[in-house]
């Protein structure tokens, strides 16, 4: 890995970004003024209180919700034509494993409904079991797999037909310390490796600071960035680094910008 990003082009652009759901309650502001650049192999994370808009934010991204005001590309087009170009995986709270479906079955499925070969299957779902150090598990159910497995298996879908773009929305949140750890480490790893731009969604601030060359903190609804901060942490991270000064100072900025976000809240 390099130890400092280089410029790299845009690749998820937001401008003046609004979305405003219509309930039965009334209007429901959930992103205001939203202003931001993803570049390509950034790893991003997003991070806030509940209904801050951030899970909002990556569905628009993924064309699963439409802004009602400003613009919002991926790789220069919009979000729909970017999902018709397979341009993202995307990796869910819940691991979303079909349990009448092998894992190499789970993760086959994307690429059968996209018309891949067999034999391209195959060869994709040998690689992607691989990269999650998954290999040798294709042919459990889920239910033989524990928690954070699963989630690993999720991952690998995601990354079966090769997308440019992560979207990761908490997958680490129900799992306990231990295992969240060893997966924030392999996510590290996997990242190095496919050289991805990630989004990742995390209430963690200690998660957010260790894998993120960005973190983007958001203040409650109406959704808004209070702060982005860029980290200076070296991109080969041990577990360890948490207990550096710069980890504790970067974490502290975050606290500071969710409790700016609260004061601010109307």
């Amino acid at each position: 890995m390099k130890d400092t990003l280089t410029p790299a082009a845009p690749v998820i652009e937001a401008r003046d970004l609004n979305l405003v759901f219509q309930t039965n309650d009334g209007p429901v502001h959930a992103l205001k003024d939203v202003n931001l650049t993803i570049r390509r192999g950034e790893f991003v994370s997003f991070i806030g209180p509940s209904g801050c808009g951030k899970t909002t934010f990556l569905r628009a991204i993924a064309a699963l919700e439409h802004p009602t005001g400003g613009t919002l590309t991926v790789n220069g087009m919009t979000p729909d034509r970017a999902r018709q170009a397979r341009a993202y995986g995307y990796v869910f709270q819940a691991a979303g494993l079909y349990p009448w479906r092998t894992i190499s079955g789970n993760i086959k499925l994307p690429l059968e409904i996209m018309g891949f070969s067999k034999g391209d299957q195959e060869e994709r779902v040998a690689r992607v079991l691989e990269l999650v150090e998954l290999k040798g598990f294709g042919n459990k159910f889920p239910w033989q797999l524990s928690g954070g497995m699963q989630q690993r298996a999720s991952i690998a879908r995601a990354l079966a037909f090769d997308a440019d773009i992560l979207l990761m929305d908490e997958p680490f949140g129900a799992l306990d310390e231990i295992v969240r750890d060893r997966l924030n480490e392999e996510t590290l790893k996997l990242w190095a490796r496919t050289q991805k731009t990630v989004a990742f969604v995390t209430h963690s601030i200690p998660e957010a600071v260790y894998l993120s060359t960005k973190i983007v903190v958001m203040s409650p609804r109406p959704g808004r960035i209070t702060d982005i901060i860029d980290s200076p942490l070296p991109w080969e991270r041990p577990l360890d680094i948490r207990d550096s000064r710069e980890f504790i100072e970067i974490a502290g900025r975050v606290r500071e910008g969710l409790r700016a976000g609260h004061s601010d809240e109307v």
